[in-house]
Formats: C-alpha cells, sequence, structure tokens
C-alpha cells in the first residue's frame, strides 16, 4: 500500500529565477556613445587651436574669479527682486480687484513682450532719458532729488533690469502654483475668518511652494547665463565682461570663452545640487511611496493581525 506525502499547505513555493532579457542594442549604442566622447576628447587635446596652455592660465586668474563673484551677485539680487515682486503681480491677477489684475496683466504683456537684451540697452540710455529724480508737490517744493547722471552705477541698473523682466516669469510661475491648491483650502481658510489676504500669505502660498520651488531654480539658472548681456548696461566687471576684456587684448577668445564656460557649469552645478534639497524639503509628504523598511514593516505588522 502507497502512502502519498501531503504537503502542508503554508509551505512556501519555490523562488522564481528571473532571468533579465538580453538587449544587445543598448550595448551597442553606449559603446558608439562613447567612442564618439572619446573621439572628440582627443581631437579637442591635441588641437591646438584650443590653446590648453592659455585655459589653464586662465583659469584661476584674479580678474575672472572675481568677474564671478559679480556674476553670482547679479543673478541672487536680481532673483530677490524678480520673487519678491512677481509674488506681488500673481497675488494681484488673482485679486477680485479689477484695477490691480490690469496692471498686473499690462506689467506681464510689456515685459514679456520685449527682449531682455532691449530692456537693458534701455536701462543703460537711462539716464539719459532722465537726468534728474525729483520727488514732491506738483510746482511746488520737492522733497527729494536724485542726479541720475552723477550715479554712475550701472551694477545696480543691471540689477534691476534683470530683476524686473524675470518677474513678469516669476509671476507666471507663482500664479500656476496658487491655482494648484485646492479650492477648498481657499474656502476652508475664509470659513475660519481669515480675509483675502491671509488666505493668501497662510494657507495657499505655503502649499504652493511645492510647484513653485522647481521651476524656479529653472529661473534661477536661466538668470546666471543671462546676466552675460549686461554688456548692453553697459557693465563688463561681470565673468563674461572680464573673458570679453582679457581676449581683447590678447586676441585668443576660443581659450578665454571656455574658461567662462567651466565657471559658468561650476556654478550652475551647484546650484544644481541646492535645488535639489529644496526640491526634496517642500515635497515631504506628498509622495506616497514607501521606504523598503517601511514595506517590511508593514509586512510584519500584517502577519500579526492575519487570523491564524
Amino acid at each position: 500500500m502507497t502512502v502519498d506525502t501531503i504537503k502542508p499547505e503554508s509551505a512556501e513555493p519555490e523562488p522564481i529565477k528571473a532571468v533579465p532579457l538580453r538587449r544587445p542594442g543598448r550595448w551597442l549604442a553606449a559603446a558608439l556613445i562613447l567612442a564618439l566622447v572619446g573621439l572628440f576628447l582627443y581631437g579637442a587635446a591635441t588641437n591646438e587651436a584650443y590653446r590648453w596652455d592659455t585655459y589653464w592660465a586662465y583659469l584661476r586668474d584674479e580678474r575672472i574669479v572675481a568677474g564671478a563673484v559679480v556674476t553670482l551677485e547679479l543673478t541672487v539680487l536680481a532673483m530677490v527682486i524678480a520673487v519678491l515682486l512677481g509674488t506681488v503681480l500673481a497675488v494681484m491677477r488673482l485679486s477680485p480687484n479689477p484695477v490691480l489684475r490690469a496692471s498686473a496683466w499690462v506689467y506681464l504683456w510689456i515685459f514679456r513682450g520685449t527682449p531682455v537684451f532691449v530692456q537693458l540697452v534701455f536701462w543703460g540710455l537711462f539716464p539719459s532719458l532722465y537726468r534728474q529724480i525729483q520727488l514732491g508737490v506738483p510746482f511746488g517744493p520737492s522733497f527729494f532729488e536724485l542726479d541720475v547722471q552723477g550715479l554712475q552705477a550701472a551694477f545696480t541698473f543691471a540689477v534691476i533690469g534683470l530683476g524686473l523682466n524675470e518677474a513678469a516669469y516669476m509671476a507666471e510661475i507663482v500664479r500656476a502654483g496658487i491655482n494648484s491648491v485646492g479650492e477648498g483650502q481657499r474656502e476652508a481658510s475664509v470659513a475660519l475668518g481669515m480675509s483675502w489676504g491671509q488666505t493668501m500669505r497662510r494657507t495657499v502660498l505655503p502649499q504652493a511652494m511645492r510647484v513653485i520651488i522647481p521651476p524656479t531654480g529653472n529661473e534661477l539658472i536661466g538668470m546666471l547665463k543671462t546676466t552675460s548681456l549686461v554688456t548692453a548696461i553697459p557693465l563688463s566687471t561681470d565673468l563674461y565682461g572680464r573673458a570679453r576684456d582679457i581676449y581683447g587684448v590678447n586676441f585668443q577668445p576660443i581659450p578665454l570663452l571656455l574658461v567662462t564656460a567651466t565657471w559658468y557649469l561650476a556654478i550652475t552645478s551647484v546650484l544644481m545640487v541646492g535645488q535639489y534639497y529644496l526640491e526634496r524639503y517642500y515635497s515631504r509628504g506628498a509622495s506616497r511611496q514607501l521606504t523598503a523598511k517601511q514595506l517590511r514593516e508593514l509586512a510584519e505588522a500584517q502577519k500579526v493581525v492575519e487570523p491564524r
């Protein structure tokens, strides 16, 4: 008599050995790209027109470093103006007041509809348009006078020009972030007795930061590169201006442009790292994905709860 062996129901099945599919196309594409990159690097390293000796000589030049500092100052100050003014303009566009909405729309229409280089040229010619600025009572005494031609403030005009232009784009980014917040959040705030301004400041804007931060980081990086247009002011103390002055003397533009590109890449890389951590900070709680440790703890908790 044969007795069949009955396996217990709780026995776990044998693990499946998954064999990944072979994809030779990926390896071929990777090899082709590496070969092309290698050929380009070899050609650039052996091409005397690049003048790598000049590149290494000016990479850490004091004038280039000073220009990089000025570029950072222009970027930070212009973005501060752009974020503050852009937030005000976004709130104005969403305001129930028709005068505020129309004023914000006209501002965006002008600054988004004209090239930033043309605007910077205008700010460079500002002392020719307004020699003196006076504030006071019409046909009466003046309380404040400013000699614009005596300022010689190319840096200030560059910051103002870049900031006012960028504010038009930041206004649309902030407005999109505000609109991403559910209408129920605003209704709940109003039900708690908050005014429209308090609702925006305490409820809507903090939640909208999750949507506002990523494009703002891109605008910051774009602003860093846009500072090279301040030659229209004219301002030559920025990074590109310093490099242009140097290769205007030694007549070697290629290595100096490579030096400028290297510094822009280095600063941009640092800004991208900061943007990553800032995005991660404001996205806390937005993702419902669990970590491996959380999944193991959840599985162990379910085993305890399951009836035997």
